[in-house]
C-alpha cells in the first residue's frame, strides 16, 4: 500500500481522456463537413465563418493528446513515471482549459481585487429582436460592459448625490443562454455602494428600486444602436410604447462583506464555459445530440428539420443535429485577444495600480525615508496565479494531489518537457516504449455533398424576427 501524502490518505490523480468526451468525437467526425457546408447552410443565420473557429477547434482536438507533447513527471524514490499532456488554452470550446482560466481569474478577483464591502450581482438583458445585431457585428459586444458600468455608476451617484464617487465593478459579457442559444447579456459583480477619492465607502440604500437601472440601461442600448445605424428613431418610439419592452435588470443576488468564497463562486458562474459536457448527451439512435438545461423548464424551439410549425414548446432540453450543435457551440468562441473580463471604477487597473503605488511609497517613508520605491510588476499576485502549476490548481480545486506517487506515495517532480514540433519521432519512441502510444485513425476527409442538401428545406421561422423586415 502506498504511504499517505501528508495527513490524509491520498486520492490519486488520473490523467483525463479527452478523446472519450462526446464533444471531441462530434467535432472529430463532423467539423470538416460543417466547415464545408457552412456558407450554404449557416452563413445567413450565423454570419461569415470566422477563422478563429477553425484555429480553436484544431487546437482543441490536440488538447490532452500525448502525441502532441508532454511533461515527464518522475518519482525520485521509486522511479515511477507520469506523462502530462499539454493543453490547448482555448476559450469557449475546450471545457478543461476554459475551466482553468475561469478558476485563475475568479481566485485573483476574490483575493486580490474585491474589497471587503458588500457586493451585488447585476444582470442586464435586452430584447430578442436586438440579438441578431450583436451576432453579425461582434464589435458591438465590447460596448456592453461599458454601458452596464455607466448605468450602475450614474444611478449610484444620483442616489448618493455626489458626482465624485465611483463603485467597483467587474463585468463579464455572455453570449449564450441555457440551451447554448445566442443571447448576449451582461453579468457584473458590483460593490453595493461607491467610494470617495479618499477611500471612504458610501453604501446605497438596501431598498434601492430597480426602475432607475432599467430605464438608464434601456436608454443606453437605444443610443448605442442608433449611433451604429442599426435602428431608427421610429423603432425606439415604437418599442417605448410596448408594455413589455424586453429589457430587464436583476440585482437580487447580494453578497455580504468579506465573503470571498461567495464572490469566487459567483465569478465562476459569470465566467463559465458556454456549454457543459455533463448536460450533453449523444445517445439518440440517429446520432443527434440532446442537450439539457439547468432549469426545470425553459422555452426551446423546434429543431431545424421539424416540419410542424410552432412558436416553441416548454421543455428543459433541445435536440440538435450534429452540424447544428457545432454551429451553436462555435458561435460563442471569442475572437483572438477579445477581452471577456472588464474592470471599472474602484476596481479598474489604473485605480488599483495607483493605490498600490501609494501604499509602497507610504511604506518606504515609514521605514527610513531613504529607500527607493521598487515595484516588481512581473511578480504581481495575478501573474503568480497564471503561472500556478497545474498540480497546485488541481489540488486546490479538487483536493487531489497529482504529484503524489501512486506507487509509493512520495512527492513526484517534473523532470523534462518534450514538445511535438521538433521531437515527433522521440515522442513516438517514448510512448511506444511505455505502452502509451495509440494509433488513432486519421481524421476522415469531408463527406461529398449529398443531393438532398441542395433540395429546399422546411425551416422554423420566428415571427418576431420575420416581422422586423417590414
Amino acid at each position: 500500500m502506498p504511504a499517505p501524502c501528508g495527513d490524509k490518505t491520498p486520492v490519486f490523480y488520473r490523467r483525463r481522456t479527452p478523446r472519450e468526451s462526446p464533444l471531441f468525437q462530434l467535432l472529430e467526425q463532423h467539423f470538416d463537413e460543417f466547415e464545408r457546408v457552412y456558407p450554404d447552410r449557416y452563413q445567413e443565420r450565423y454570419g461569415f465563418f470566422r477563422p478563429v473557429i477553425r484555429k480553436a477547434v484544431d487546437a482543441f482536438l490536440g488538447c490532452g493528446d500525448l502525441r502532441e507533447g508532454f511533461a515527464r513527471v518522475r518519482c525520485p524514490d521509486c522511479g515511477h513515471n507520469l506523462f502530462v499532456a499539454f493543453s490547448c488554452k482555448q476559450r469557449g470550446i475546450c471545457p478543461s482549459c476554459h475551466q482553468k482560466r475561469m478558476l485563475v481569474t475568479a481566485i485573483n478577483i476574490a483575493e486580490n481585487v474585491a474589497v471587503a464591502v458588500p457586493h451585488r450581482q447585476f444582470v442586464f438583458t435586452m430584447p430578442k429582436r436586438f440579438r441578431a445585431y450583436f451576432r453579425y457585428d461582434r464589435d458591438l459586444l465590447k460596448h456592453l460592459p461599458r454601458l452596464a458600468w455607466e448605468t450602475v455608476r450614474d444611478v449610484y451617484r444620483a442616489v448618493l448625490d455626489r458626482d465624485d464617487v465611483v463603485p467597483g465593478m467587474v463585468g463579464a459579457p455572455q453570449s449564450f443562454g441555457d440551451l447554448i442559444n445566442w443571447q448576449p447579456h451582461m453579468h457584473t459583480l458590483s460593490t453595493d455602494g461607491a467610494f470617495a477619492k479618499d477611500g471612504t465607502y458610501l453604501p446605497v440604500p438596501d431598498d434601492l428600486p430597480i426602475e432607475p437601472f432599467l430605464k438608464l440601461w434601456e436608454h443606453k442600448i437605444f443610443a448605442l444602436l442608433l449611433a451604429e445605424g442599426r435602428i431608427t428613431e421610429k423603432v425606439v418610439e415604437q418599442m417605448r410604447s410596448w408594455r413589455h419592452s424586453g429589457f430587464s435588470v436583476d440585482k437580487s443576488v447580494y453578497l455580504p462583506a468579506g465573503d470571498q468564497a461567495a464572490i469566487q463562486r459567483l465569478l465562476q458562474y459569470m465566467l463559465r464555459c458556454p456549454f457543459s459536457l455533463k448536460r450533453m448527451i449523444q445517445t439518440t439512435a440517429d446520432g443527434n445530440v440532446a442537450y439539457r438545461a439547468t432549469r426545470e423548464k425553459c422555452i426551446a424551439f423546434p429543431t431545424r428539420n421539424d416540419t410542424q410549425f410552432r412558436r416553441g414548446v416548454s421543455r428543459n432540453f433541445e435536440i440538435f443535429e450534429p452540424l447544428d450543435f457545432i454551429a451553436e457551440v462555435t458561435q460563442h468562441i471569442p475572437e483572438h485577444g477579445a477581452q471577456t473580463v472588464r474592470y471599472y471604477g474602484w476596481y479598474s487597473n489604473k485605480a488599483r495600480g495607483m493605490r498600490a503605488k501609494a501604499a509602497e511609497q507610504a511604506k518606504a517613508k515609514q521605514s527610513n525615508g531613504l529607500e527607493p520605491l521598487t515595484t516588481d510588476e512581473s511578480d504581481t499576485p495575478y501573474r503568480k496565479l497564471c503561472r500556478m502549476r497545474w498540480s497546485a490548481l488541481i489540488k486546490r480545486v479538487y483536493e487531489v494531489d497529482p504529484l503524489c506517487c501512486p506507487q509509493c506515495g512520495g512527492a513526484m517532480t517534473i523532470v523534462a518537457f518534450v514538445e511535438q514540433k521538433d521531437q515527433a519521432d522521440v515522442i513516438e519512441r517514448i510512448l511506444k516504449h511505455c505502452q502509451l502510444w495509440n494509433d488513432y485513425p486519421p481524421r476522415a476527409p469531408p463527406k461529398p455533398a449529398a443531393a438532398s442538401e441542395f433540395e429546399l428545406e422546411v425551416e422554423y421561422v420566428d415571427f418576431d424576427e420575420f416581422l422586423m423586415g417590414f
